[in-house]
C-alpha cells in the first residue's frame, strides 16, 4: 500500500499511525532497567560511584584530560 493511497482515508491513516505508536512503545519497553547496586552489594550510601565507559571500565578526569590533549 503506497503512502498516497494510505492517507486518502482518515481511518487507514489512523490505524497506520496506531501501529507506528505501538511499535515504538514495544521497542521502548524492552529497554533494560537500571540495577540498584548500593543496596544489594553492600556498598554504603555515601560512597561515590566511579563513572564507567561503554565497556564497563572505570575512568577518571585524568583519563579525559589525556584524551582531550591527544585530540588537540
Amino acid at each position: 500500500m503506497g503512502f498516497s493511497r494510505l492517507f486518502r482515508s482518515r481511518w487507514a491513516a489512523l490505524f497506520w499511525s496506531a501501529g507506528i505508536v505501538w511499535t515504538a512503545y514495544d521497542v521502548a519497553a524492552d529497554a533494560p532497567e537500571p540495577v540498584a547496586t548500593n543496596a544489594v552489594s553492600g556498598v554504603s550510601d555515601n560512597a561515590v560511584e566511579q563513572p564507567t565507559d561503554a565497556a564497563g571500565a572505570a575512568f577518571n578526569a585524568a583519563d579525559l584530560a589525556i584524551l582531550a590533549n591527544a585530540i588537540g
